[in-house]
């Protein structure tokens, strides 16, 4: 088994568990270390145990398949990841609009990303890192959004169209965190709460609604903001009116996203059923930060199948014209 190919595989499914970030990056860091090396130092066990960027772990991988084995870690690792989910909804998805990368709080840069988004199939995959107040995530200022957006665009082959996006924080009064001018430069804009997730409902209601009626936006991110479980704990969803919420999603065009995380299953069930009578149009996203969590869209599109959610209505099951048609 090719070596590379072997710790790859390894970072991927470690990371569609959510694993720790540490583990599945010191994976891809020995892939590429060993990628560069030179054969004579590839072929020395001694030499290759000493090379930076190999440890105990990726050194028993890499041998292991130098010598013609499926490494044992590999082994183990396929048999305790749950596998893909399958649904007829996940294979009229054609691409992805919320996606990290390392410029905020991903793990990898944005060509890892885009090379795993081919590998699935993708169309399309918009990268949406974080937005300037979001300084744990490290948020993007103006300035490094800038320099961002022509970086993202060339990660373009016919195969897959990079949008180049945000996921911008809505603020308490339900304005955005970043430059409007700027925000009219990108293809994509997730707006999502990250913050003062317990405000008061008619607030919260009021927030939101600001937020999706303000013309830059195309999807509403996970929008109670609750986790149902995994290693950040739980916690319980916002509160408000999902009703008048949802029916100004529809009135402006905005898709309400079904996040793909199995950690927040965000909106809950009863919502996307408000969410369905509202008329809406929906995302099916990932919000991967590594590209082993890309693949996280077949919880999404099987929750979203079970809803009977109808796929016309599934922006992320559109072609790219017809995409960027609705973006704009």
């Amino acid at each position: 088994m090719d070596p590379v190919a072997a710790l790859l595989e390894i970072a991927s499914l470690l990371e569609r568990e959510r694993a720790s970030r540490y583990r599945a990056k010191a994976f891809r860091q020995a892939a590429e270390t060993l990628r560069t090396l030179p054969d004579e130092v590839r072929t020395d066990p001694t030499r290759l145990r000493a090379a930076k960027g190999i440890g105990a772990s990726t050194f028993a991988v890499i041998q292991q398949a130098l010598e013609g084995a499926v490494p044992e870690y590999l082994v183990d690792l396929r048999g305790e990841v749950e596998p893909e989910r399958t649904s007829a909804l996940r294979a009229t998805l054609r691409g992805d609009l919320h996606a990290h990368t390392d410029w905020s709080d991903g793990t990898t840069p944005i060509n890892a990303m885009a090379d795993a988004a081919r590998a699935l199939g993708h169309e399309y995959l918009a990268v949406t890192d974080h937005s300037p107040r979001l300084r744990v995530a490290r948020g993007l200022s103006a300035e490094r959004l800038r320099e961002q957006i022509p970086q993202v665009r060339a990660e373009y082959t016919p195969q897959l169209t990079m949008l180049a996006g945000i996921e911008v924080d809505i603020l308490e009064d339900g304005t955005l965190d970043q430059e409007d001018e700027l925000l009219a430069e990108l293809d994509i804009v997730v707006a999502s709460v990250h913050s003062a997730l317990r405000m008061e409902s008619r607030a919260m209601t009021a927030r939101m609604i600001a937020a999706v009626s303000n013309p830059r936006v195309n999807v509403l991110g996970h929008c109670t903001g609750r986790l149902v479980k995994g290693e950040r704990g739980t916690r319980p969803p916002s509160q408000f009116d999902p009703g008048a919420v949802f029916e100004a999603c529809a009135e402006n065009g905005v898709a309400v996203e079904i996040n793909s995380r199995p950690e927040r299953q965000d909106p809950p069930d009863e919502l996307i059923a408000i969410a369905l009578e509202a008329g809406c149009l929906f995302s099916i996203d990932s919000d991967a930060h590594a590209p082993g969590q890309l693949s996280l869209i077949d919880h999404g599109a099987e929750r979203a199948e079970k809803a009977g959610v109808p796929a016309e209505r599934i922006v992320t099951t559109w072609g790219l014209d017809r995409l960027r048609a609705w973006a704009e």
